[in-house]
């Protein structure tokens, strides 16, 4: 059982995309978990004969729990009853607590506070990742991307200003502003060049900094990047801003799923308690004056990327109702606006192509 966010103890089997004697490659979807937070599909970290299938639908287990058994076909079915014992009897005794939790931590740059969650080896062997959610987002989002990433690179999740744990000063919200946010964040960690993958807003925010810090971006993956053309639903992002209450919110964030059943009580009540913040209204108005102008997009992100030599990946739901899909250069997967929680393994998959 993954962890899936610092929240998560446990998670709930819903369906398998495997049977028992079925050949599974590294990076196939198994089954699909249920959390408190989302539904998320988990990908088969290595490869074999799914051997015995542990988790049936519907058992809730907690983090760390072994799900499933893969194995060569010669390793002998009583080796692989063993296992199945063993798992077993560590989710009945309960000494399965999901390890460690990481921590968010704080750091000041140029004046504001940005927090920030790092997972991955501390010495990795390649530069490290740099996750920029959107709009009205927060690290939190990454919860299906960061973990996997990490096996391989340091991977760092920021909460932009104004949003998440994030101090809500976030000046006249222009892009300059967040990009020397992102950019600052790396020179407080030391980081000499990362990899950059923005989500709608982040998108825009990534692009800008590799115009404006050339030498500091391995690469870019940009997720429904926010200015990449000038259609928009500027009903949801008003609408969002301004909403106050559950019967407000819960609508709109239906617009941001191809399947509007994510949108769960916890989902809906994290972003309420967010909004209800402090300075959080002024910070999300600020920042909705540098995407929209009227009723369309204010950004030219084609324009932030011309003369942006580093390799650029843009990827995007084709059923986003937020901003929709160009008809050229971007890849497509099944998803709404919101393609790294709704499509994640197929997001995982560019991003660690780009990495």
């Amino acid at each position: 059982m993954p962890k899936w966010g610092l929240s998560m103890k446990t998670g709930k089997i819903v369906e398998w995309f495997a049977s028992e004697g079925d050949a599974i490659h590294k990076g196939d979807d198994l089954v699909d978990i249920e959390t408190d937070k989302i539904a998320g599909t988990l990908d088969s970290p290595g490869e074999g004969l799914l051997r015995r299938i542990i988790a049936e639908p519907g058992a809730e287990l907690p983090i760390g729990a072994v799900l499933a058994v893969l194995a060569p076909a010669e390793v002998p079915d009583e080796d692989i009853e063993v296992v199945v014992e063993e798992a077993k009897a560590a989710v009945e005794s309960g000494e399965l607590e999901g390890g460690d939790e990481p921590t968010p931590q704080l750091v000041e740059v140029g004046g504001r506070t940005i927090s920030y969650l790092t997972l991955g080896p501390e010495d990795p062997d390649g530069d490290p990742v740099v996750l920029v959610h959107g709009f009205g987002g927060d690290k939190n989002s990454w919860l299906f991307v960061q973990q996997p990433l990490s096996e391989t690179h340091a991977v760092h999740a920021v909460d932009l200003p104004g949003h998440g744990a994030s101090g809500k000063d976030v000046g006249d919200g222009s892009l300059t502003t967040m990009v020397e946010s992102v950019i600052g964040f790396l020179d407080a960690l030391g980081i000499t060049k990362a990899h950059l993958v923005g989500h709608s807003f982040g998108g825009a925010v990534s692009a800008a900094a590799a115009q404006t810090a050339p030498d500091r971006v391995a690469s870019l993956t940009l997720l429904a990047p926010a200015g990449y053309g000038v259609a928009a639903d500027a009903e949801y992002l008003r609408g969002f801003a301004a909403a106050s209450s559950r019967r407000e919110l819960k609508p709109l964030l239906g617009r941001l799923f191809a399947d509007e059943s994510q949108v769960t009580r916890q989902l809906v009540d994290d972003l309420l308690k967010y909004k209800r913040l402090d300075g959080v209204d002024k910070a999300l108005a600020a920042v909705l004056n540098t995407l929209l102008d009227g009723d369309e997009q204010a950004i030219d992100t084609p324009a932030l990327l011309a003369g942006v030599t580093v390799p650029v990946t843009v990827v995007w739901g084709s059923s986003d109702r937020i901003l929709p899909k160009p008809d050229y250069g971007v890849e497509e997967v099944p998803a709404g606006h919101m393609l790294h929680m709704e499509a994640a393994n197929d997001v995982l998959r560019h991003i660690r192509s780009a990495l």
